[in-house]
């Protein structure tokens, strides 16, 4: 992780070209399709084969919206309870989290609130969510239906999308409804003079990462 860091320090010290630079995380549980959403998005690739995140990692996007350049550092996260601690130290300064459960996986979904909790507790409050019901590809298999995720969303105060990593279904659209949401915001709170956003425009914050004292998914 540790060269991946160096070599992406590397790279965006050379390309200093957008507009704004968003943190993203992709959290929920171990298994619901994390690391195979941001593997679409980011390279429109899927692979079926399972390999659990360990801790976190990250890929670099950049989009156009709003005749804007801007750069997606998207962080895949480990869902497992063992990583929660160096996990959670990631959500500071992210805008927008993408939170994940399976439509196959009951569990997944109770656990949903917990994530959100999650969310408030460790992040800044103006973060942006939504909430993904993955997996719509097997509906033979579906124990979650399509209402009871809108339901939960509407309750959380979360917009809500049923992908397909493996299908490709509103994969794109959903970053791409997050990025718009996130920048809708931004507008708002620059308006208003909130220092919590100006650091779009500097990029990641790299030394964010928890030191080792303080110390989904093949997902």
């Amino acid at each position: 992780m540790a060269s991946a860091t160096a070599t992406y320090g590397q790279k965006e010290a050379s390309d200093q070209n957008f507009d704004y630079m968003f943190k993203i995380l992709i959290i929920g549980n171990s298994s619901v399709g994390k690391t195979s959403f941001l593997f679409r998005y980011a390279d429109d690739s899927f692979t079926p084969a399972f390999v659990s995140t360990v801790g976190i990692d990250f890929k670099v996007k950049t989009i156009y919206r709003n005749d804007k350049r801007i750069k997606l550092q998207i962080w895949d996260t480990a869902g497992q309870e063992r990583y929660r601690t160096i996990t959670t130290a990631y959500y500071r300064g992210a805008m927008g989290f993408i939170l994940m459960y399976d439509i196959t996986n009951e569990e997944s979904f109770n656990a949903v609130q917990d994530w959100s909790t999650q969310i408030k507790t460790y992040s800044w409050d103006n973060a942006q969510v939504l909430l993904v019901g993955n997996k719509c590809d097997m509906e033979d298999e579906r124990v979650v239906n399509a209402e009871r995720g809108r339901q939960l969303s509407e309750h959380l105060g979360f917009e809500f999308f049923e992908a397909s990593a493996k299908d490709n279904i509103n994969v794109k659209q959903t970053f791409e409804r997050l990025v718009d949401i996130i920048c809708e915001k931004m507008s708002e709170s620059l308006d208003a003079g909130d220092p919590a956003v100006t650091g779009a425009k500097q990029g990641p914050q790299l030394t964010e990462q928890p030191a080792p004292p303080h110390q989904d998914c093949a997902c």
